[in-house]
């Protein structure tokens, strides 16, 4: 006969019994994303603080193409105007955030690989690190590409001003066009990485990815329009050259992992025909 004393242990052990392959409920998916964005979240608003710190320094920074531009050769006046009396605090909050989201890059990063990981198989793991430690550097080469490009861009468009007038740009929408530029040039950096990512998770086949080449090469070259409108063809080379050599590199790294994972399947075949 079972004591109650006795039955107690083993549903407590029964409880702490784990899954070999390391499989997760639904409820236990959506509690670890809620878990990974809350960490993220918090680290942006951390890294927010130091924008609210930097603001006059970035203010500046971000501004300089602008003001620069004015009294040139034509004599044309271009100024950052404010036009509301919120407008200012509006533009802390935002470059703010902006800087949070930079500063706490690192975080985020690994939050998003943390998510993944999980449905990874031990020996694949550790590949997912060097991409973790990948992303961090290119997100932060691609916001560089993009202020670099900038006052090129910035040139292209108050060069397209009808002779006698003059520009006096909202804030809000200035810094709302630099912010999405550097933004979409960052996450572009890191799409290589995550697409590889995708296939080791075995989602897409390298094979799949280099049917849909044209497609991305046309989305690059179309990215490094926008970012470069001028007519300055090499500046557009500039940004397409790097974008287009990260994604042929992804190519490659989905290639070898296929084929790595089919040696392994392969062996795994023959030790099971062996064993029976």
């Amino acid at each position: 006969m079972v004591t109650a004393a006795e039955e107690k242990p083993r549903k407590k052990k029964r409880r702490k019994r784990k899954d070999p392959e390391g499989t997760m409920s639904l409820r236990e998916h959506l509690r670890e994303l809620r878990r990974r964005f809350i960490i993220a979240a918090a680290a942006v608003v951390l890294g927010s603080v130091v924008g609210f710190v930097l603001y006059d320094e970035m203010f500046s920074l971000l501004a300089d193409p602008v003001l620069a531009y004015s009294g040139g050769e034509d004599g044309r006046m271009t100024e950052i105007a404010f036009n509301a009396v919120g407008q200012p605090l509006d533009m802390l909050i935002r470059m703010s955030l902006f800087v949070g989201v930079v500063v706490s890059s690192p975080v985020w990063l690994y939050q998003i690989w943390a998510f993944i990981m999980p449905g990874l198989k031990k020996t694949e793991k550790r590949y997912a690190i060097g991409f973790i430690a990948a992303s961090v550097p290119l997100f932060l080469s691609g916001i560089l590409l993009a202020y670099l490009v900038l006052p090129q861009a910035i040139r292209f468009f108050f060069g397209l001003n009808p002779e006698g007038t003059s520009n006096f740009i909202a804030p809000d929408i200035y810094f709302t066009f630099v912010l999405h530029l550097f933004l979409a040039c960052g996450i572009a950096m890191v799409l290589p990485v995550i697409l590889v990512g995708v296939n080791m998770m075995g989602l897409v086949s390298a094979q799949q990815i280099l049917r849909s080449w044209r497609w991305v090469v046309m989305l690059i070259a179309v990215m490094s329009a926008i970012a470069a409108p001028g007519g300055e063809i090499v500046t557009m080379f500039l940004i397409m050259a790097p974008l287009t050599v990260f994604f042929g590199v992804a190519i490659l790294l989905c290639f070898l992992n296929d084929r790595r994972r089919a040696k392994r399947e392969q062996r795994e075949r023959e030790e099971l025909l062996g064993s029976a």
